[in-house]
């Protein structure tokens, strides 16, 4: 499959059968065990990340642009904190979500406005650039495109996460392929540590924080990376 088709297939996808079964993943109500043990590694990477973030004690001062969105997961509590949210997805579906989340919890929903974009049409200027766990869609030369596109949009920092390719990843990635379902409808794809560094220093980023959160069905490798000065 090219990249071209990927892109396709993760629109398709998260705009049909994906939005209904990561809806109920990302909710609260009921799942079966595998959607929750997933629900909860994401959570705890999106709890790491709003961690870092109020450690740091100025995030009513940011511009953050939350580049694939979901159902606002991180974007809605970065926004009730303070900072000005720009969230976006490929999925028009799950952006309606959002909405829906922010206005039913958010008391002052002009903190976050909402698009409809693929991450390389992406444009403008913040402060902080985060991706979470999209990457893992996209095959490593795509990945790289959408890196170097996103910390040109980060003034001064980007965040990412990504499953990290390792031989134990690996081989439980080879096992779950045989074991295709209606629930697996997108590849896969596993990141080596080594080349999302090499993307961001090569558009001028050090890396400052890292995390990897890891339960039975979830696994994925977080990367703070801030900007050099000239």
């Amino acid at each position: 499959m090219n990249t071209v088709d990927d892109k396709t297939v993760v629109k398709d996808y998260f705009n049909a059968t994906g939005f209904d079964r990561w809806r109920r993943i990302y909710g609260e109500g009921e799942v079966n065990k595998v959607q929750l043990d997933i629900r909860n590694g994401h959570q705890q990477t999106v709890d790491t990340v709003l961690g870092w973030l109020k450690a740091d004690g100025n995030l009513d001062e940011l511009s953050i642009c939350d580049a694939g969105c979901g159902v606002g997961s991180l974007s809605i509590p970065l926004a009730e904190a303070g900072a000005k949210v720009f969230a976006s997805d490929i999925s028009e579906k799950m952006v309606g979500e959002a909405k829906e989340k922010a206005q039913a919890s958010l008391a002052n929903s002009d903190n976050i406005s909402f698009a409809v974009q693929d991450l390389e049409d992406l444009s403008g200027s913040y402060h902080t650039v985060i991706c979470l766990d999209v990457l893992i869609h996209y095959p490593q030369d795509k990945a790289d495109q959408m890196i170097s596109h996103l910390a040109s949009l980060a003034e001064s920092r980007l965040i990412l996460s990504f499953a990290p390719k390792n031989l134990v990843y690996s081989l439980l990635k080879k096992i779950g392929e045989f074991f295709p379902g209606p629930s697996k409808t997108t590849r896969a794809y596993l990141h080596r540590k080594s080349d999302i560094i090499k993307i961001l220093e090569s558009n001028g980023f050090s890396i400052q924080r890292t995390g990897m959160t890891s339960t039975q069905f979830y696994f994925s490798y977080l990367l703070e990376a801030t900007r050099n000065s000239d």
